[in-house]
Formats: structure tokens, sequence, C-alpha cells
């Protein structure tokens, strides 16, 4: 457990370990320095910072948020899947939910963009610290940094994790050291630590204290990542590595820093790497950014997990997802979203170029995300965990109310960058309910075309075709159904194979199933017809080898005493066209097209032999 703490520092803390460095700097520098470095606004701000993570991190997530997993899967999108599949007879509830966790997952996408941007960009601006006069030389070592991080992704979570873990440990012990000599040194700032602080900066400047909870939120970014990140570690893990060291660092580096802005008031500019020595802030920069590329980590990985989850709910096209350990299901790597983030993160930091611009499109995706997530905690709180209805009101109301404030204080940076996480979550909520509205269309098409498996059965005894010798083997998600190719075969060829197959794998969440497990062969109701319906169950690290799971079927029924290694495999594959239905308008029919074709390939990950694989099927119009 202790190993895999340490591994979840390097995966699942980076990004909210990492905000120190600009979340300070952020507060005090808007609306021209309105927050002045004064022991009033000083006390408030800090008590704002460690109230909203003890709140929100500490108390929803880790408390509450985090006791919600599907299958062991955190994350919004895990969060609507679980109450999809726990309330039951409430069918607009339901619906509702998962809509919620598209949006959810959709401003989370926005936030992965935008993440390894500001992150490391902060990290490398400490060079201007030091030697102001490199300063040009910031944007370009940015980028390749950035470069490097997606490149390496593809040796997995767990791989990066342990790489990973140890440094990110380092770098908690060094930020809570830094912080504690100015603590010392102004031990009064430890009466930030109580509410009233807060509450006083309220009633004495409440415009300017509902403007600073716009910044203050960047203290608590990454609290949604650590949700998504849960299936790769597990909620134990990742709570004792929040509790004993990640929160305890956090808070008294914000304490120092609070205590040299009282000290140095011009410290503002930059209190993260002004708060160290001037022997120490060279190394400084080498370790944080470091920790940068790491926080960059934790909303990349749980980017991974999101669309992996999207993929399940019927949201996305089936990607390409390769998992990377052999003991843990969710650490997975997906090509496809990790060259889209790669894209969409060297674009945003070329054309906002400094972390500071970078800070006033951060938060709003962060806060939308948030408050999604507490009503659907809510939902399932109150439908399937059957809560008393004040229990759901006095979590609503502590939760709910502490990040509507945080939202209503960053819809003030709308009109200056805050529209750019909004423009990237309405992106990808439209490729996903797209997708999704797309797939009933052609479903229900091509449930039309296949037609019932058992009628088909009565009409090949009735028909008199012909069946020639072989196996012919069909990949096919039901049983209830008829596969195309099987279709085309008898209606185009007047042909049956003498023994067919039809194969429904079934995806397990467990690492391995073992052989004498995987296979469940059903003659369908019918004997010496030739047609057996097998269903293979594959773990999540096991090989999707349907011929090597065949070879295991054929010795289980007397109808496949055949040679499995002379089947030919037929993939039923609908090649869908632009047509005049009103389904969907014209736009949405092209994006849904253009998705389709980009799925991966079933012959590809289902190992079918390329000499002896057919690819059959028929057009649907949309």
């Amino acid at each position: 457990m202790a190993a895999l703490a340490v591994t979840a520092l390097g995966v699942v803390f980076g990004d909210i370990g990492t905000s120190p460095l600009y979340s300070l700097q952020t507060v005090f520098a808007i609306d021209g320095g309105a927050i002045r470095p004064v022991a009033s606004d000083v006390y408030g701000v800090i008590s704002l910072v460690f109230w909203a993570v003890l709140i929100i991190v500490s108390v929803k997530y880790v408390g509450f948020v985090m006791r919600a997993d599907n299958d062991g899967e955190g994350g919004i999108m895990a969060l609507a899947a679980l109450i999809r599949r726990r309330v039951t007879g409430r069918a607009k509830m339901v619906a509702t939910a998962v809509l919620f966790g598209v949006i959810g997952a959709s401003l989370f996408f926005g936030d992965s963009v935008i993440t390894p941007a500001i992150s490391v960009l902060s990290a490398v601006e400490g060079i201007e610290v030091v030697s102001p006069e490199i300063k040009e030389a910031v944007l370009p070592i940015g980028v390749t940094i950035l470069v490097v991080l997606f490149l390496v992704q593809r040796f997995g979570t767990h791989r990066v994790g342990r790489l990973f873990g140890p440094v990110m440990l380092l770098w908690f012990a060094v930020i809570a050291l830094l912080g504690l000599p100015w603590i010392v040194a102004k031990p009064g700032i430890l009466l930030a630590l109580s509410p009233t602080s807060a509450a006083a900066f309220f009633v004495d400047r409440p415009l300017l204290a509902f403007v600073a909870m716009g910044a203050v939120v960047l203290a608590i970014t990454g609290a949604e990542a650590l949700y998504a990140d849960m299936g790769h570690f597990g909620r134990p893990a990742i709570s004792r590595a929040w509790f004993f060291v990640v929160f305890p660092a956090l808070t008294l580096n914000y304490l120092g820093q609070g205590a040299l802005i009282l000290s140095r008031p011009d410290s503002v500019a930059n209190p993260f790497f002004i708060m160290a020595p001037g022997w120490a802030q060279i190394p400084l920069i080498v370790l944080a950014t470091a920790a940068t590329v790491i926080a960059s980590q934790s909303v990349i990985s749980g980017a991974f997990s999101m669309s992996r989850q999207a993929v399940q709910l019927g949201f996305l096209p089936h990607l390409t997802v390769r998992h990377t350990s052999r003991e843990e299901s969710g650490q997975i790597y997906v090509p496809a979203i990790n060259w889209l983030l790669l894209a969409g993160v060297l674009i945003l930091t070329v054309t906002f170029g400094s972390s500071q611009s970078l800070a006033t499109a951060y938060g709003l995706a962060v806060t939308g995300t948030l408050l999604l997530t507490t009503a659907l905690f809510l939902v399932l709180a109150s439908a399937a965990w059957h809560w008393k209805w004040w229990q759901v009101a006095l979590v609503g109301v502590v939760f709910g109310g502490l990040e509507l404030v945080f939202l209503a204080g960053n819809l003030t940076k709308v009109v200056h960058g805050g529209w750019l996480p909004l423009l990237l979550g309405a992106l990808v909520v439209t490729v996903m309910l797209t997708w999704q509205r797309g797939r009933r269309v052609v479903t229900r098409r091509r449930d039309e075309i296949e037609g019932s498996m058992a009628e088909f059965v009565d009409e090949l005894r009735d028909s008199g075709t012909v069946r020639v010798p072989g196996v012919a083997v069909f990949p096919h998600p039901s049983k209830q159904t008829v596969p195309l190719a099987l279709r085309a075969n008898f209606e185009f060829n007047g042909v049956v194979h003498e023994h067919v197959v039809i194969v429904t794998v079934v995806p397990e969440n467990v690492p391995h199933v073992s052989r004498n497990e995987r296979l469940t062969v059903d003659s369908l109701d019918h004997t010496d017809d030739g047609i057996v319906h097998l269903t293979v169950r594959f773990g999540f690290q096991d090989d999707q080898n349907i011929p090597a799971a065949l070879r295991d079927a054929f010795m289980l029924t007397s109808e496949l005493e055949v040679d499995a290694d002379r089947a030919f495999y037929y993939l039923s594959r609908v090649n869908i066209e632009l047509g005049s239905g009103d389904g969907l308008p014209k736009w949405q029919k092209l994006l849904f097209i253009g998705l389709a074709h980009n799925a991966a390939n079933p012959a590809v990950y289902f190992r079918l032999p390329v000499e002896r694989t057919v690819v059959m099927g028929t057009r649907v119009e949309l």
C-alpha cells in the first residue's frame, strides 16, 4: 500500500500539488492588484484557499465522492454510469444524469488541454526570476517538455508513476520545507487557518472577496482528476497519499507564501520562487519543471479513463485501448486521445504564450465539473443509497453552495479567455451526443436488416440452401440477430457453411479469465443445424484472440469437431452513407460518418488471420 501510495503521487496529485506555483500569484494580480499585500487581505486569501482545499478535496472528494465507484472506476462518466446501473424506474432522471456526465466529461477534456500548458509554463517561467534576460527561451523550453511528456505516455501510467512517484515525494517535502521558515518568522499567519479570517474578508470587502474566489479556485484544480484517476490506484492508496503527504505540504506552503507576502509585499510578483533562498532557486526551477510535467500526467491519465468510459456508455466510437499493467484495469493508454491532447496543448501554449495569460481561461471548466459532480453524487445518494432528505440537502448546501460561488466568480473571466474551456467543452459534447444519436439510428436500421436469428434458422431449414464444407466464424455482439455477413452469404451467394460459429466477446473488469471459465457454448435451441453461439469472456489483460479461443471451444461440442486452424472469419461491416433521412441534421450526419470511419479495426484487436478474414456487409443511409 505504501509503494502504491507513492506511485499514486506521480500520477494523481501532480495537478493539485503544483497549484502553489501560480495560485496566489494570480490572486494578487487580478484587477491590477486590487487585492493588496496587507494583513487583512493576506489572511483572508490564505483562509479561503485552506478551507476551499479542505472542504472540496478532503471532505467532498476523498470523504464522499470517491465512495461512488463504478467497479473501481472513478470520474464523472463513471458516476453517471453508476447511476444508470443502480437507479431504476426513473428514466428521465437517469437520462439527465447521463447528460450531466457527458457535459462534465467534456469540461474535463477542456481542462486536460489547459492544465499541461499552464503548469509547465508556470514552472519554466521561474527562469525569469533568476535571469530575466533569457525570457525568450521560456516558450521553446516549455513546448519541448510538453512534446516529450506526451511521447512517453505509451509506456503506461504504471511505469510513469514509478518514475514520477519519488520525484513528487521530493516535491512535497521541498514545498513544505520552503514554507516552514517563513511561518516561524511570521507565526501570526496561522490565524489564517481559522474560518473567521475568510468571513472577515467577505464582510470587509465583499466585492473583492467575490472576485478573489475566481482565482482561489486555482488551488483546487486537480480535484476532479483525483477522482477520475481512482481506477488507476484505488481509493485507499489515494486517501493515504492525500492526508499524509499532499494536504500537509500544500497547507505549509500556502501559509509560508502568505507569511512571505506580509514580510515582503513586492514578492506578490512570484511568491513561490522568491520564497526560496537565492542558491536554491535554480534547483527549485528544475524540480518545479519536473513536478509540472507530472501535474500534466494526472489529467492526461484521467482523460484516458474518461474516454474509455465514454466508449462503454456509447458516446464515442470504439478506440484502441492498451492496458499497461497486469494488475490494474484502470492503467491504460489511448493513442488517439493522447495525440489529440498534444495537438490542443501545443496550440494553446503557443497562442497564449504565458501562464498568466492562460490563468484567465482556467477555472471555469473546473468549477463547472465540480458542480456537475456534486449534482450527480446527490442523485446517487438519494435514489440509490436512500439518504434522508436532510442529509442530501446539507451536503448540497455545503458543497454546492461553495462551488456556486466559485462558478459565479469565474463567470467574470468569460470575455477574458474563459470562453476557451467552454468552447472546447462544447466541441466534445457535440461529438459525444452526435455519436450517441447516430449510433442509435444505425443500430435500429441494422437490427431491421439483420432480422431475428430464430426466424433465420427456420428459413434456412425450409429453403434447402446448399451447406458448403468448412467453418465460418462471425464475430457479432448478440445472439438475437443475424450477422450481416451470414445473411449476405445466404441471400446473395445462396450458400451457408456446414459449421457456423457466432462469437460474442464480453470484456470483464478483472485482469484474467481462466480458460475453464472463459467459454460458453449455446446451440440456440436448435440441434444438428451446424449453427452455434459462442460467448467468450476476456479479462482486461487477456489478449482478445478469437482464433485461440476457438481452439478451446471446438473441443466442447460435437457440432464443432473440426479443425479450428482452417476456419474462415467473416466481419460484418456497415458502410454508412449520407442519406435523406430526417433523423439527424446534415452536419451531424457528416460528423458521425467521419467518426465511424476512424473507429478501431476489429480484425486487429480480435487477432484475426488476414489470409482467412473476409469483410462483408451492407449499406445504411443515415
